[in-house]
């Protein structure tokens, strides 16, 4: 009866083991596990100028690499020490749910919804509906009363513009290449999105220019994992933008990359 009991546990016990084993990929790591390893790994966009992008020697920049840089910095004392991991917008979140990456800076908007499966960092950045057009004569968004917005068709901007601009017409478009296109034709006086979109839109077409005008407001903020095991992580990343902040290091940085 001994035999089989104790065989019964062991088999248990082995079956434990090898479920632990093949979940341990799915657990993110704590600050201490980061510390050990000596590099912190965090998601980023490699296509969004100017947060994150690759240069014309296909190395990235951008604010939020430079943000991932400078908390390197704070947590191992070396802003090379950091694995940056490009994603796409469908993997920013499950790669920090998975445990593939320490964190997220990959122009993430804080909200409700996504709050509920991981937790946010305080926002570095405020974006929100901003404007732009080729047109000379459209310089605020009084002057589009009467005019023809291209908009992200299903996107949150129009609800934004149709308070904004009430009187304009909106025309959907389904990209910013479409929306170019509109612009580049005169079948649209302006384009409606996000301001950090359409900053890298005018850095890269100059004959753009953008309304100095947030409509909205929606901040971007660094994604960290749920859990208590992970406050010490989230104390140190939330402690360093408020350091970022008071000391205008961040203005600074946003400054330098030409966001409003």
């Amino acid at each position: 009866m001994l035999n089989a009991l104790t065989k019964k546990l062991v088999s248990v016990l082995i079956i434990t083991a090898i479920f632990n084993v093949g979940d341990s990929k799915l657990i993110a790591a704590t600050l201490e596990d980061i510390k050990q390893r000596g590099k912190l790994i965090v998601a980023v966009k490699d296509n969004i100028r100017p947060l994150g992008f690759r240069n014309q020697e296909n190395k990235l920049q951008g604010l939020e690499i430079d943000l991932a840089r400078q908390l390197a910095q704070d947590i191992l004392g070396d802003p090379q020490a950091v694995v940056l991991q490009p994603v796409s917008n469908q993997e920013r979140l499950q790669k920090v749910i998975d445990g593939e990456v320490d964190l997220a800076i990959a122009r993430i908007t804080i909200n409700t919804s996504r709050g509920r499966i991981v937790d946010f960092s305080p926002y570095y950045y405020l974006d929100g509906t901003g404007i732009i057009t080729n047109n000379p004569k459209i310089r605020s968004k009084y002057h589009l009363s009467q005019g023809k917005i291209a908009v992200l068709k299903r996107s949150s901007t129009i609800a934004v513009i149709r308070t904004e601009v009430p009187q304009a017409e909106l025309i959907g478009v389904s990209s910013y290449q479409e929306a170019m296109t509109l612009l580049e034709t005169q079948q649209v006086d302006a384009f409606a999105a996000d301001n950090s979109i359409l900053t890298g839109w005018v850095q890269q077409y100059p004959q753009y220019y953008q309304l100095p005008v947030r409509l909205s407001g929606e901040g971007l903020g660094v994604v960290m994992p749920k859990g208590l095991q992970y406050a010490s992580l989230r104390s140190r990343v939330n402690q360093a933008i408020g350091r970022w902040k008071a000391s205008g290091w961040l203005a600074n940085r946003l400054k330098y990359w030409g966001l409003p």
